[in-house]
């Protein structure tokens, strides 16, 4: 998942890569942005880099390397199961919470008895706090689009408007309290206006 910034420069450089068969400057994508300075650009690129969308190309100047996220990702065919076109909205954490925005970034093939009722998109998991529960990093998981959750469910929890992470939910009287499924993670307790469920964990795919 990415910031709008964050998804509007990879939209940036990737139009201008096709066109021009060059990545633009630096002062470019400071202009497209329109930020104060180059600082911030940096900033984005690293991020982007970070989260596998793109790749900077060593001794090379400006050549900045578009990944397609979408090849790496598994798909599961059973002869009996017909297989659907979710949404693919980039890496999510299992772990310490990254910014997010809900921008689809390709679609997943995904088999149909594994999808419920309902809108559904996938998400790539990031880090391992969820292990205990059979999510491991690189995973894609299957999220059914829902406001509301139990206890219990593994859910996709936006805080703050902000971040977004994959954690089982604990509701208190006071407090939404987000579970990780390993002991060296620790739980994160909020008020219930800080917290806003996305979806609902149905399903895992993974590349061996």
């Amino acid at each position: 998942m990415l910031t709008k910034k964050q998804k509007e420069l990879l939209d940036y450089i990737t139009i201008v890569n096709k066109n021009n068969g060059i990545s633009p400057s630096y002062e470019e994508m400071k202009n497209k942005l329109k930020l104060k300075s180059k600082s911030g650009i940096h900033r984005i690129i690293s991020a982007l880099e970070e989260r596998g969308f793109i790749r900077k190309l060593a001794n090379k100047a400006r050549a900045i390397e578009i990944i397609n996220n979408n090849k790496n990702i598994i798909q599961i065919k059973d002869k009996n199961s017909k297989n659907v076109e979710i949404p693919f909205y980039g890496k999510i954490a299992a772990g310490t919470p990254i910014e997010a925005i809900s921008n689809s970034t390709g679609n997943v093939s995904t088999p149909s008895d594994m999808l419920k009722r309902g809108e559904h998109y996938a998400l790539e998991i990031s880090g391992e706090s969820m292990t205990g529960s059979g999510i491991n990093d690189k995973d894609i998981a299957v999220i059914k689009k829902s406001n509301m959750a139990n206890n219990g469910q593994i859910v996709v929890a936006l805080v703050d408007k902000t971040e977004a992470t994959l954690k089982k939910l604990k509701k208190t009287s006071s407090k939404i309290v987000l579970m990780p499924s390993n002991d060296l993670y620790q739980a994160q307790s909020y008020d219930p206006a800080r917290v806003q469920i996305q979806g609902i964990l149905v399903g895992l795919m993974r590349k061996y």
